[in-house]
Formats: structure tokens, C-alpha cells, sequence
């Protein structure tokens, strides 16, 4: 938070008990600026009003007042209730919460943007001379074609609010119509509802990695197309081939991975690993202020 804001760059609000956060502060030798605004969970101006608008979100899954009071004691659904209220623009949670916990308010009332039915993420591949957008490799166990899809559009308007111009490749183990199978035609569907939408974005599938950002095997297996070569989002088929590949790419290139940058949300929220570093958070809230910015 000190280095945040220093550097000047968004506004924050810390949910935490004033007196240990004082407390942490002093053992660390950190001096929080005064810019910086603390709200105490346990104590505040909001915490009726929050309980009362989330009790109406979910009347129609029998939240009563009472219930809803407890659910603003969690910092989750407390920090996405400022979100929702507008009172703040974007939230950054997980570092002692799980992925889980992180997202389920968000789906409960902050809800998906028009036109999108899941949420998925991305990460930014830092690479020495670009950034690549690999998707999905943390939410979507196994989209079906639709979500594919959905994925694909969606990553495709995450790489242009980081500056990337979108050329999308939907993977598979097959190239255009060389294979067959159950698999590649999930990829094939998800390809033709994306150019059916009529996308403001090159997009190329099934189509396998080395022909998606190899320009001389793309002359081969796949010449004239807008995408084959040049990909810089990869769709990947499913998350143990998205999660895998992002490591191996990350693990053996020394490329940075940031994220997962979540997407599809009304308003951004993103998740942090509970072994995050320094560097890790203040790259997401970062990346949650550029969105916040876009949407």
C-alpha cells in the first residue's frame, strides 16, 4: 500500500482494524500516507446499508437481514459490496482468502456484463520483446463451446485494454481440417460462434500452438491466414492445458506470468495467491485499476 501510493497511481481503501493495521505498520517500519482510506470492517458507516442491499439481492435464496449482517463480516463480500455501491471501482482480495471466496460474491451480485455468461481470466505472459494473452488457465475447468467462445471474446478485450491488438487462435491438438475428434470440434464450434458474432478481431481454429506464433510452420500448416504466426491471445482448450502450458512457458522462457487477471464481471475484481508477493499485488491492483478505467 506505501509503494502504491508512492507511486501515485489509484486511490485505495484497506478494510482492516485501524489499530492493527498501526500495529503491522510500526513493526514493519511502514508509514501509511494519510491519502490512504481505512475502513474497519467491524466499525463503520455502512455495514447496515450493505447487509440490507444484499438481503433484497438474495431474498429469492431466502437471505433474511440477519443473515446478510454476517455475511458483511466477511472481508469478500464487505469489499465487493463497496464495489457494487460504487464506492470504490475495483476490488483486490485472496491473499488470505481462496479463490473461491474471492469470486463467489461476485457471482452472487455483481453479476457478468451483457452479452457475457461466465467469468474466466487471463494471464499476461511478459515476454522480452511482447505480452501475450494466454486464457483460460485458473476458472473454467472444461468450457464447453459456447464458453470457449465467450472466453475468446472476452480475452480478446482484456489484451486491448493492456495495449495488445487482439489476434486470437483457438487451440487444439489439430490444425484447421487436418484432425478429428471429439475435442478439436468443441474448438471448430467455439471458432465459428466467435466469427459468427461478427468479432472486431482477427480469430483463427482449431489451430495448434507452434502454427499460432510460428510464422514459418503457419506458412505450412496454415498460409494466408490473419492470425497463423501472429497470435498474441491463445485460447487454450481447457484448464489443464491452459495452466500447464502458462507454467512450462513461464518456468522455461523466464517470462512473467501476471494474473490471473479475472474478466466478464460488471465492475473488476481479481484474486490474489495466497503466496503472493509484493510485487505480485501491486501488479494486480494495477491491472484492477486499468480495468476499472476501461469498463
Amino acid at each position: 500500500s506505501e509503494i502504491i501510493a508512492r507511486r501515485d497511481f489509484c486511490d485505495l481503501i484497506l478494510l482492516g482494524n485501524p489499530a492493527k493495521i498501526a500495529e503491522i505498520c510500526q513493526a514493519e517500519g511502514i508509514e501509511l500516507p494519510s491519502s490512504i482510506r481505512i475502513i474497519d470492517i467491524e466499525n463503520n458507516e455502512y455495514t447496515e446499508d450493505f447487509a440490507a442491499t444484499y438481503a433484497e439481492l438474495r431474498a429469492h435464496k431466502g437471505v433474511t437481514i440477519e443473515a446478510a449482517r454476517e455475511r458483511m463480516t466477511d472481508p469478500s463480500y464487505f469489499g465487493t459490496m463497496l464495489v457494487y455501491k460504487g464506492i470504490a471501482d475495483g476490488m483486490v482480495s485472496g491473499a488470505v482468502n481462496t479463490t473461491a471466496n474471492t469470486i463467489r460474491p461476485s457471482l452472487e451480485f455483481i453479476k457478468t456484463r451483457p452479452g457475457t455468461k461466465i467469468v474466466s481470466s487471463v494471464f499476461l505472459m511478459l515476454m522480452e520483446d511482447r505480452v501475450l494473452v494466454y486464457g483460460d488457465c485458473a476458472v473454467n475447468p472444461n468450457p464447453n463451446a459456447e464458453q470457449l467462445a465467450d472466453i475468446a471474446k472476452a480475452s480478446a478485450e482484456t489484451a486491448r485494454q493492456f495495449g495488445v491488438t487482439p489476434k486470437v487462435a483457438m487451440l487444439s491438438y489439430s490444425t484447421g481440417t487436418s484432425g478429428a475428434g471429439a475435442d478439436v470440434d468443441v474448438v471448430r464450434e467455439a471458432t465459428e460462434i466467435v466469427r459468427a458474432s461478427n468479432p472486431d478481431f482477427a480469430v483463427e481454429g482449431p489451430i495448434q500452438y507452434d502454427a499460432a506464433s510460428n510464422m514459418s510452420i503457419a506458412s505450412t500448416k496454415l498460409p494466408g491466414s490473419e492470425v497463423a504466426g501472429q497470435a498474441t491471445v491463445f485460447v487454450f482448450p481447457d484448464l489443464n492445458t491452459g495452466n500447464n502450458t502458462y507454467k512450462a512457458v513461464q518456468q522455461s522462457s523466464g517470462a512473467a506470468a501476471v494474473g490471473p487477471v479475472l474478466q466478464g464481471l460488471r465492475k473488476p475484481v481479481n484474486d490474489l495467491s495466497r503466496g503472493t508477493t509484493v510485487e505480485d499485488i501491486i501488479n494486480t491492483v494495477a491491472i484492477t485499476a486499468i480495468q476499472a478505467q476501461s469498463l
